[in-house]
């Protein structure tokens, strides 16, 4: 798990052909511009769910992880709490839905609380468990870009 905000994101350059399309793209667009929904940037191997949302109590919110993507949780405008927790501390809920890519799990593990503004990003990898959407502080309307980047 990465947590780090915009200005850097070119640091993270190298960690693979995945990661520098999506890296690349993210820094020729400006996402307070664009409209909820999906955008194809490399096919299936590197895409972007942009979305906007009110976040809910921390305990309301679910511990997810990937198994096919990682994704990068990007900020475009309000504040949210993510959790963090490594996968084998967690507990399964749901279990994992190839059509999704997705595992969830009980909130048994309070997992660590990561406070996200405005230009924050968290880089999750496929044994990160996350739990995004959460308050910080306070319900938020939030403005969020997933970067979805196929590692397997």
């Amino acid at each position: 798990m990465v947590f780090d905000q915009m200005e850097n994101i070119l640091g993270y350059k190298g960690l693979g052909k995945n990661y520098d399309t999506a890296i690349d793209w993210l820094k020729k667009t400006d996402l307070s511009k664009l409209e909820v929904g999906k955008i194809v940037i490399d096919g299936d191997e590197v895409y972007a769910s942009i979305q906007a949302y009110d976040t809910k109590a921390y305990d309301d919110a679910k511990f997810e992880t990937h198994k096919s993507y990682s994704d990068i949780q990007i900020i475009i405008d309000g504040k949210e709490t993510i959790g963090y927790a490594p996968i084998n501390s967690l507990k399964e809920s749901v279990e994992y839905n190839a059509t999704k890519d997705v595992t969830f799990y009980d909130n048994s593990n309070p997992g660590l609380k990561i406070p996200m503004n405005t230009g924050d990003f968290c880089i999750f990898m496929p044994q990160d468990g996350h739990k995004p959407k959460a308050d910080n502080a306070g319900v938020s309307a939030v403005k969020k870009a997933v970067i979805k980047i196929k590692i397997v």
